[in-house]
């Protein structure tokens, strides 16, 4: 294994221990406070600032074709237009593609949208609104009041619904302000908890109107600073061939799914649950999960059984030693726990899910091209899996020169209500083509 210059080492200086602990830049939280970024906050993401920096410091030595194979809510893809390169980027989810689709229009007229939003608040005032019909989850999560506001928004906006970018934009609206007015504990990763109450809900209308404006604010101030390139996204997974061609990229920036058993389908339930596109939790398996890596138990349930031919896939030759005697613990701790959770299953699964996008991110990265992935480790029933360091193997299996692992903070360092006291940590792979 070869080192990268430490030129590319961004953020740390070795050694520096209180920095790694108080690094944010692979958290979302920063970007609540940017244009764009903050009309929905999507908590599996990294900060936009540092996005905009690496492709600013890559950019000057001639990479200017960016690409993100695990797109999320379009964090890279927003701030490559900033940088005026070519970015480009993939989304398996529907639901999140179409939500960083919509963001993606902020180059439309701000004055057209807000007439558009406008006009559907205005009749949704005047409509009167179904509570009924709601699938259980937003029969919990609403009063019948709110419920029913929030269904005369929903009824105007699908009436003259069309697909254009104001149409678009104002389902984002309508969809961002669902969890600020819910009294119930809508947390922004993936439960909801109705026994929960918050201090305060917000009314739909008034919501609605505030983010409309927001937007409108947010879209007249960008597009007065930035003029460059558009991005474009594909809902595709890469673990498939996609449509890009060969050597289309020459960095790439991403954070893929972590194996650390968050259901990455469930995170948008409840907005999902809204529109109609699921109604119970069982319904995510076929809508949402069957395109997702598979990065938790919920993904595997009917996999239990493929454990061992999956350990036995040529793609895992490089880790097949170490991540079998991984499998096997966990495989007979499962039977200690009341849970019964197939980790092992869940582990083969999502080395060999991306074991398959390493193969086609090689495709799609030109010779000499550079790769940022921020992972983390993990340590399902307190049996630690040396993400960074398989996924970097994986990488050099798929035809990648090199990799090395800079670690930006440390977790799971509180132990209170925590399942397990291994130390684990979070940080940016470097892969060099």
């Amino acid at each position: 294994m070869r080192s990268l210059p430490v030129a590319q080492q961004l953020s740390l200086l070795p050694g520096d221990e209180q920095a790694v602990r108080n690094d944010t830049t692979s958290t979302f939280l920063d970007n609540m406070s940017l244009p764009i970024h903050r009309w929905f906050r999507y908590s599996a993401g990294f900060s936009a600032l540092w996005v905009r920096e690496l492709i600013e410091q890559e950019k000057a030595k001639g990479r200017s074709k960016i690409f993100d194979p695990f797109a999320g809510s379009g964090t890279v893809l927003l701030e490559g237009e900033v940088c005026n390169v070519q970015a480009m980027g993939t989304e398996a989810h529907p639901f999140v593609a179409r939500m960083a689709q919509a963001k993606l229009y902020w180059r439309e007229s701000p004055r057209s949208f807000r007439d558009y939003a406008l006009s559907i608040l205005s009749q949704a005032r005047k409509h009167e609104g179904d509570a009924s019909g709601y699938p259980v989850l937003i029969q919990k999560c609403f009063p019948a009041e709110t419920l029913a506001h929030l269904d005369s928004l929903r009824s105007v906006w699908q009436a003259a619904a069309d697909s254009s970018p104001p149409s678009e934009l104002a389902w984002l609206a309508l969809t961002s302000i669902l969890r600020e007015c819910s009294p119930v504990g809508t947390a922004q990763w993936q439960y909801v908890l109705p026994n929960k109450t918050k201090a305060k809900a917000a009314d739909p209308f008034k919501a609605f109107e505030a983010k409309v404006y927001l937007m409108y604010s947010d879209m007249a101030m960008r597009q007065r600073e930035t003029n460059g390139a558009r991005a474009v996204l594909h809902c595709e997974d890469i673990r498939r061939r996609s449509s890009l061609p060969d050597a289309a990229a020459d960095l790439v920036i991403t954070s893929p799914p972590y194996a650390n058993n968050y259901d990455y389908a469930d995170a948008t339930r409840l907005e999902m649950s809204f529109w109609g596109e699921v109604r119970t939790w069982g319904d995510l398996q076929s809508v949402v999960r069957k395109h997702l890596v598979r990065s938790c138990t919920q993904h595997v349930a009917d996999a239990v059984g493929e454990t061992h031919s999956i350990l036995r896939e040529p793609l895992l030759k490089p880790i097949q030693e170490e991540i079998v005697q991984v499998c096997s613990q966990l495989e007979a701790e499962r039977e200690s726990h009341g849970g019964k959770k197939p980790y092992h299953t869940m582990i083969a699964a999502y080395f060999s899910d991306m074991a398959a996008a390493w193969l086609e991110l090689r495709r799609v990265t030109t010779s000499g091209g550079l790769v940022c992935f921020v992972v983390g480790d993990s340590a399902p029933y307190g049996i630690y899996v040396p993400v960074d360091r398989w996924l970097g193997e994986l990488a050099v299996a798929a035809g990648f020169e090199s990799y090395s692992f800079e670690k930006t903070r440390d977790r799971n360092v509180k132990w209170k209500n925590r399942k397990h006291r291994v130390l684990l940590h979070e940080g940016r792979l470097w892969i060099k083509a």
